[in-house]
């Protein structure tokens, strides 16, 4: 990895945009998976996925005008949508380690109640999203917008 991609990834300021987005697109995600769920019925786990690809797409949009607009990507349709689906296929990837993360604990086998409540389970959480975000940093950085180098 080059010195300047390096830097470029460790940029307080781009990781701070990065991770506010991904707290509008939290927001996006539940609101549009409740709404689906409660409003029109649709079964939990298709619900569930609409709301990850609106939130996808709206920190697409966001990150692509905000946290890289300085990553001197091509600008123009069929760049865009190249890199509306590179970072599609990238969030599957950050979604899957949350599902590992959460499964390892899970398989792990330990409990610790609190207040008669197993904290245990929700541990892996806030881990499963922390290293999800950490991925999906690096990847977007490297393969959608190509930073510094890429």
């Amino acid at each position: 990895m080059s010195n300047s991609r390096l830097t470029a990834l460790l940029s307080g300021v781009r990781f701070g945009k990065f991770a506010s987005v991904g707290a509008v697109g939290a927001v996006f995600d539940v609101t549009t998976t409740t709404a689906l769920i409660v409003l029109f019925d649709v079964l939990n786990e298709y619900a569930k996925l609409a709301g990850a690809e609106v939130a996808i797409v709206v920190m697409f949009f966001i990150n692509e005008h905000w946290t890289f607009a300085d990553a001197g990507t091509a600008e123009g349709v069929l760049p865009t949508l190249r890199r509306l689906l590179t970072s599609n296929v990238v969030r599957s990837g950050g979604l899957a380690v949350q599902f590992l993360v959460v499964r390892a604990f899970r398989e792990a086998g330990f409990s610790y109640l609190v207040l008669g409540f197993d904290v245990w389970e929700l541990l892996p959480i806030p881990l499963a999203i922390g290293a999800s975000m950490l991925l999906n940093y690096v990847a977007e950085s490297v393969f959608t917008w190509r930073i510094a180098g890429a």
